[in-house]
C-alpha cells in the first residue's frame, strides 16, 4: 500500500531518470545488490583513518630539524667523552618535546567524533519491505523514508515530500529551517537545491521519501571530514621557527668545519681541534629554543586556561598574536545562534503589547507543530505579569492546526468578557488575504488602498533589514459555536506583525571594536543570505561597503579572489569550500588568518587557518578542527588571547635575537682568535660551560614583561628582519672580544699563558652575553624606561656571580681557569659599560633607520 501511494504521488518526469541512473526502483534494492554495492562503494562511514597511537604522536614532535641536530650533537659529545654537554642537550630535547606532547595529547581523535555523529539507524525500503538498518549499511540507490527528528543519513534526492523542513544550519549557516520539495530547475550551489538533502542535517518537520545519491566520504559531509582529518598545513609560526632553525644550522655547518680546519692546521693537534669544533657547534646551537618556545607557549596556555579557554595546539597561541585578519562565521559566533523575537509592532510600526499578547496566546495554546518562532515568542524577555496564569484568563475552545498549504494556524479562546476570539498567526501574504479590517488606536477600519500600500512598505523594510516577519490577526464571534474550522479564518482584523532575527551577542560589537584597536581586521564569512548578514554586521558596527557572494567567488581566479578578499569585509551565501578558499587567498597575500566557526560547514576553514577558533557549543567536527576552544560564549576572551599571543611571541623573539646576535658575534670572535692566537682561545669544556651558563640566564625569559608598544599590533615571523638585526647588533660583541684579546695578550702578556687568556675571555664573554639580554629585550632604554621581570633579573645576577665563583674557586683548575689580576676587573667593568652604551646607540639608530615600532 505504501509503495502504491508513493508511485501515485511522484513526478515521474523528474524522478525516473534519476532512478534509472542509480539502477534502482521504488521497491528498493535487493539484499544481494546491496552487498555488491558495499563491495564497490564501501560502507556509509566518514573519517575512517586509523587512529594514531600515543607513541606515533610523541614521535611526530621529534620531527624538527633543531631537535634532530641537538640529538646528533649530544651523541657526538657523549662519544667524545663530554657527557655533561650531552646530558644538557638531551635534557633540552626531552623537555621541549615532552611538554608539547603532554599539552596536545589531550585532544581526542577527530575520527572517533565523526563516527559518533552518525551512529544511528535509518528506515529503508528493500525488496519492497520497509525496515530499520544501521546507518553504515546504506548504499547508493537505497530508497529511504524520512520523518521529523531523523538525521539525514546520506546525500539524497527527494522522490516525494510533505511539509518537509530541514535544519541545515550546521552545514550552511542558515539559522532557520529550509523547506525542501521536488522542484524542476537548475542550481549552481547544490546546498541551495530544494530537491536535495545532505548527510549531517536533520528533519525539523514533515515527511519524505528519497533515493540515496552518495554515501560515506563521497557526501558533502564526508568531503568536509576528509578535509578535517588530513594533515594540517604549516602555519606561519611553524614556518618562522623552521626558517630561523635552518639559518642557524647553516651558520653551524659553515663555522664548525672552518674552525676545526684552522685550529688543526695552526695548532697541529687535530683531535683537540675536533673537540673544539664540536664545542663551537654546540655553542652556536640555540639548544634552548625548543624549551624556551614550549615553556612560553605552555605559560600562555595556562594563562588562557584561567580564562576558560582550551588551547589544543600550543603553536596557536603565537599565531593568535600574529593574526592580522580574523574571519568569523556569523551564526552562533557573532550571533546567538537561535531565533529571537525582536519586534512586535502594530500597523503603524510602533511597539504593541497587544500584538505580543495575542501572539503569545496563540503559541501557548497550540498543540501541533511548534517551530523556532513559537519558542522565541514563548521565551520573549519583555513579557509582563499578564502572561502568568494565562489559562485562568483565557479558556481554550478549539484549534485549527498549522499546515504548509495554508501557512498559518489559529486558536480560539474565550476571554473574561465571555467573548470567543479566534487568534490567527502565519505568513504575511496568507493572513493579509483573510483580513478585511485593521485595528487602529480608536477601533477598527476597513482596508483602504492607501493603508495597504503603507503596510506593504513596512513589511518590505523589515524584510530588507533581515527580519523574518509573520502577521497576527483576530476575529470576535458574536454567536458562540462548539467547533471552529478553516472556514472561520475569514473576515479577520489585522492586529500587527512580529519580526524575528538571530541577534548578535551582546559582546560582539565590543569584541570587534577591540580587535580593530589592536589592528586586527574582522571579516564575516557566512552561508546565510546577504540581507540578514548585512543587518547583523550593521548592528555590530562592522562596515558593509560591499558583500561578496559565493556565486561571484566561483567566477574568480585565485589571484582575483585574493585581491577582492583583501578589500571585502563581508562574504555571504558561501559553501564550506568558499570559506576555505577565501582564507587561502588571504594567506597568499602574507596575512596571518584566524577563523572562528562552530558548524560542520566551518571545518575546512578552521583546519586551513593559521589559528582555528571554536566554542564549546559547536558541533564536534568544528571543535576537533580547532586549535582554540572558548568555554564561554564571550568573544571578548579573544582579545585576551590576542594579547597573550603577542606577549608569548615577544618573549620568543627576544630569545632568538639574543642568541642569534651572540652567536653571530661569536663566529667572528672564534674565527679571529683561532687564526691569531697560538693556542685554543678557549678549552672545549670552557666553551660548553659558558654556553650552559648563558642558557640558564635565559630560562626566565618566559616570565618577562613585554612593552605595551610591542603588543599594540600584530607581529609576524620575519626571518629577514632577524638576519638584518643580528648583522647590525652581533658584530658589536666581537669588537669587545677583540679588545679583550688585546688586553690579555698585550696588557697581561698572556702569549705564553693560555689559561690566563682563556679565563679572561671566558669571563668577558659570559658577562657581556648576560648583560646584553637586558639591552635586546626592549626597544626602550634598559633599566630606566623598561625593566625586566624579577626572575630574569635574578637569573642574570646569579649567572654573573656563578661565573665569578668558578674562576676563583678551588675547582677552577678542573675547568682550566686561573686567577685574574685586579686590573682585569677594572678593565672588564669599563668594557661592559662601553659595550652596553655602544649597543644601545646602535640599537636606537637601527630602530630609527628601519622605522621599527
Amino acid at each position: 500500500m505504501v509503495l502504491k501511494k508513493l508511485a501515485n504521488s511522484i513526478d515521474n518526469r523528474i524522478i525516473d531518470p534519476i532512478l534509472r541512473e542509480l539502477n534502482t526502483s521504488l521497491n528498493g534494492l535487493s539484499e544481494e545488490e546491496v552487498k555488491n554495492r558495499i563491495d564497490k562503494y564501501g560502507y556509509n562511514e566518514v573519517g575512517s583513518e586509523t587512529k594514531e597511537s600515543t607513541l606515533i604522536k610523541l614521535l611526530e614532535n621529534l620531527k624538527n630539524p633543531l631537535v634532530i641536530l641537538l640529538a646528533v650533537l649530544a651523541l657526538v659529545s657523549y662519544i667524545t667523552g663530554d657527557s655533561i654537554a650531552a646530558a644538557v642537550m638531551a635534557f633540552m630535547v626531552a623537555l621541549g618535546v615532552v611538554l608539547k606532547f603532554i599539552q596536545e595529547v589531550r585532544a581526542d581523535n577527530s575520527v572517533e567524533k565523526l563516527k559518533s555523529m552518525v551512529s544511528t539507524t535509518a528506515t529503508v525500503i528493500r525488496d519492497g519491505i520497509q525496515k530499520e538498518i544501521p546507518l553504515k549499511m546504506i548504499v547508493r540507490g537505497d530508497i529511504i523514508h524520512l520523518a521529523s527528528g531523523d538525521m539525514i543519513p546520506a546525500d539524497v534526492q527527494l522522490i516525494t515530500s510533505k511539509d518537509l523542513f530541514v535544519n541545515q544550519s550546521a552545514l550552511t549557516g542558515e539559522s532557520l529551517p529550509v523547506e525542501k520539495n521536488i522542484v524542476d530547475g537548475e542550481w549552481n550551489n547544490p546546498l541551495e537545491n530544494p530537491n536535495l538533502c545532505f548527510m549531517g542535517t536533520n528533519v525539523e518537520s514533515g515527511t519524505a521519501i528519497a533515493v540515496v545519491l552518495t554515501t560515506g566520504e563521497q557526501t558533502h559531509f564526508g568531503q568536509l571530514s576528509s578535509k578535517m582529518t588530513n594533515e594540517r598545513t604549516m602555519t606561519s609560526f611553524d614556518k618562522g621557527i623552521n626558517e630561523y632553525t635552518w639559518l642557524m644550522i647553516r651558520f653551524i655547518f659553515i663555522m664548525a668545519p672552518v674552525v676545526f680546519i684552522i685550529n688543526g692546521v695552526t695548532k697541529g693537534n687535530w683531535f683537540e681541534a675536533f673537540l673544539f669544533g664540536i664545542a663551537v657547534a654546540v655553542g652556536l646551537t640555540p639548544e634552548m629554543l625548543p624549551m624556551i618556545v614550549t615553556v612560553n607557549l605552555s605559560k600562555g596556555a595556562l594563562t588562557m586556561a584561567k580564562k576558560k579557554v582550551v588551547v589544543k595546539k600550543l603553536n596557536a597561541i603565537q599565531n593568535f598574536g600574529a593574526m592580522d585578519i580574523l574571519c568569523t562565521d556569523k551564526t552562533g559566533t557573532i550571533t546567538c545562534g537561535k531565533v529571537v523575537l525582536q519586534k512586535h509592532v502594530n500597523i503603524y510600526g510602533s511597539d504593541s503589547e497587544r500584538v505580543l499578547k495575542y501572539g503569545y496566546i496563540n503559541s501557548f495554546y497550540q498543540t501541533g507543530l511548534r517551530n523556532v518562532m513559537d519558542t522565541a515568542i514563548l521565551q520573549h524577555k519583555d513579557r509582563g505579569e499578564d502572561y502568568f496564569n494565562i489559562e485562568e484568563k483565557y479558556e481554550k475552545l478549539d484549534e485549527i492546526p498549522f499546515d504548509f498549504i495554508r501557512k498559518r494556524m489559529s486558536v480560539v479562546v474565550r476571554n473574561k468578557r465571555m467573548e470567543d476570539v479566534l487568534i490567527c498567526k502565519g505568513a504575511v501574504e496568507e493572513v493579509l488575504s483573510l483580513c478585511n479590517k485593521y485595528e487602529t488606536k480608536e477601533g477598527t477600519e476597513p482596508f483602504m488602498g492607501k493603508m495597504t500600500g503603507k503596510i506593504e512598505n513596512m513589511i518590505k523594510e523589515l524584510n530588507e533589514e533581515g527580519f523574518r516577519v509573520i502577521a497576527v490577526a483576530y476575529r470576535l464571534f458574536d454567536d458562540i459555536k462548539r467547533e471552529y474550522s478553516v472556514a472561520d479564518e475569514s473576515k479577520l482584523t489585522l492586529l500587527g506583525f512580529m519580526a524575528f532575527l538571530d541577534p548578535p551577542k551582546e559582546t560582539s560589537a565590543e569584541a570587534i571594536d577591540k580587535f580593530h584597536q589592536y589592528n586586527v581586521e574582522v571579516k564575516v564569512l557566512t552561508g546565510d543570505n546577504e540581507i540578514v548578514t548585512k543587518k547583523i554586521c550593521q548592528e555590530v558596527n562592522l562596515p558593509v561597503d560591499k558583500i561578496l557572494l559565493g556565486n561571484e567567488i566561483d567566477a574568480m581566479s585565485d589571484e582575483e579572489l585574493s585581491e577582492a578578499a583583501e578589500r571585502t569585509s563581508v562574504f555571504a551565501k558561501l559553501s564550506p569550500m568558499h570559506k576555505e578558499r577565501i582564507i587561502k587567498a588571504l594567506q597568499s597575500r602574507e596575512h596571518v588568518v584566524g577563523f572562528m566557526g562552530d558548524g560542520i560547514n566551518d571545518a575546512p576553514a578552521l583546519k586551513v587557518a593559521d589559528v582555528g577558533i571554536s566554542v564549546d557549543t559547536a558541533v564536534d567536527i568544528a571543535k576537533e578542527s580547532s586549535d582554540i576552544i572558548l568555554l564561554e560564549n564571550n568573544l571578548l576572551v579573544l582579545e585576551e588571547g590576542v594579547l597573550e599571543g603577542r606577549k608569548v611571541f615577544g618573549n620568543i623573539v627576544k630569545y632568538i635575537k639574543m642568541t642569534a646576535s651572540s652567536n653571530f658575534g661569536n663566529m667572528f670572535s672564534v674565527l679571529g682568535a683561532s687564526i691569531f692566537v697560538p693556542f685554543l682561545p678557549m678549552m672545549p669544556i670552557q666553551v660548553l660551560t659558558n654556553n650552559l651558563l648563558y642558557d640558564i640566564s635565559q630560562v626566565a625569559i618566559p616570565t618577562d614583561s613585554v612593552d605595551e608598544e610591542w603588543i599594540a599590533k600584530p607581529r609576524k615571523w620575519a626571518v629577514d628582519e632577524i638576519k638584518r638585526y643580528i648583522v647590525h647588533i652581533g658584530p658589536i660583541s666581537s669588537i669587545f672580544d677583540y679588545t679583550t684579546y688585546f688586553i690579555m695578550l698585550y696588557v697581561f702578556n698572556a702569549w705564553n699563558n693560555p689559561a690566563l687568556f682563556q679565563t679572561g675571555w671566558f669571563l668577558e664573554s659570559l658577562f657581556t652575553q648576560t648583560l646584553i639580554i637586558h639591552v635586546i629585550r626592549t626597544n626602550k632604554i634598559p633599566f630606566i624606561q623598561s625593566k625586566a621581570s624579577k626572575p630574569l633579573m635574578i637569573t642574570s645576577l646569579l649567572i654573573v656571580l656563578v661565573g665569578m665563583f668558578l674562576v676563583n674557586s678551588p675547582i677552577a683548575g678542573a675547568f682550566g681557569f686561573t686567577k685574574l689580576p685586579i686590573l682585569y676587573y677594572v678593565l672588564l667593568a669599563l668594557t661592559l659599560l662601553c659595550y652596553v652604551l655602544l649597543t644601545q646607540i646602535v640599537k636606537m639608530w637601527y630602530i630609527k633607520k628601519y622605522n621599527i615600532e
